[in-house]
């Protein structure tokens, strides 16, 4: 074997070194417990007895593994780095530096704020306010003007990470599940199913005829898209409402779809009351005209009066 050829194998070798195991791309489940490391406070965890040892609200969430793609900045990039490598199972604990994690702690970040940017009911100490588009929390409030700070509550503290890599996803569902679970405390109903939709795309003209003018044409093209299955909560979440389209867009970049469609499905019944009427105009069941018109408070003759009176104008 020549040098050359030796200088190749050694480097497929150093190339599948280095991407054994999980890598940038990766969904994995992760389960996690984050404090800091002065007080031991617990940051954020996924596992549910550290949360009823914490006292933390479980009914605004649920405690368990989160689906997170290695490499979108998911985690913090210390832990990331960590992971990287690691197999299904492995478990790890990172220190992660205060400047990495929340921010080091800046006093230039407290400042003193007319109370009357601050909601009454906001005026104490500790409450958390929004002031010229910064949140913050109160520290004390004297006479007309309120010390608000304007660090993260966890500027400067250092935090230890314990995870453990408890699963790969494979499937594309639980994937698009994991993403959106990142932005939204939803259970959502979806699935992926391949469309053939009809689109209209630009004939370009023959070059040599330079009169022509590019036309269009109708082609059935397949798209791969995924489905959610709208619910009331999730037409009224904020964070929905305002970043719908970013959300679908990672979904739809990270899974290699070409689109999202949002469905919502209202079943039949009607409002109590209104079951003729709404029955009748969608062509189902009889209706008493003159009965409904009495029940609208509606004088008849003044309607046929109203009628003749534009038919003579016309």
């Amino acid at each position: 074997m020549s040098e050359e050829q030796e200088a190749e194998v050694a480097e497929d070798e150093a190339t599948e070194e280095v991407e054994d195991g999980l890598q940038s791309g990766d969904f994995i489940r992760l389960d996690y417990t984050a404090r800091t490391i002065e007080d031991g406070n617990v940051v954020d965890t996924t596992d549910p007895e550290v949360a009823e040892e914490e006292g933390l609200d479980e009914e605004e969430r649920e405690f368990e593994p989160r689906t997170i793609v290695l490499g979108q900045g998911h985690i913090f990039q210390s832990v990331e780095d960590d992971i990287t490598g690691k197999e299904v199972g492995d478990e790890g604990h990172v220190t992660i530096p205060a400047e990495e994690a929340f921010g080091e702690y800046n006093n230039e970040e407290v400042k003193t704020v007319s109370a009357d940017k601050i909601p009454e009911d906001e005026r104490y100490p500790g409450a958390h306010v929004n002031v010229d588009g910064e949140h913050g929390h109160v520290e004390t409030i004297i006479g007309g003007r309120a010390r608000v700070d304007f660090n993260h509550p966890l500027a400067g503290e250092d935090i230890e990470y314990d995870y453990e890599v408890v699963g790969e996803v494979e499937d594309d569902v639980e994937k698009a599940q994991g993403l959106i679970s990142m932005f939204l405390d939803a259970d959502l109903e979806m699935w992926i199913e391949t469309d053939e939709v009809e689109e209209e795309t630009v004939v370009e003209p023959d070059e040599d005829d330079e009169d022509a003018e590019p036309e269009t044409e109708t082609q059935t093209v397949e798209k791969e898209t995924l489905y959610i299955e709208s619910t009331p909560q999730l037409a009224m979440n904020q964070q929905w409402m305002f970043q719908k389209q970013q959300i679908a867009q990672q979904v739809i970049d990270q899974l290699g779809l070409d689109r999202v469609i949002v469905q919502e499905t209202i079943d039949g019944g009607g409002m109590p009351g209104m079951g003729g009427m709404m029955g009748g105009g969608m062509g189902g069941g009889d209706v008493d005209l003159e009965e409904a018109l009495e029940d609208a408070d509606v004088d008849e003759d003044e309607i046929v009066e109203e009628l003749e009176a534009e038919e003579t104008e016309e």
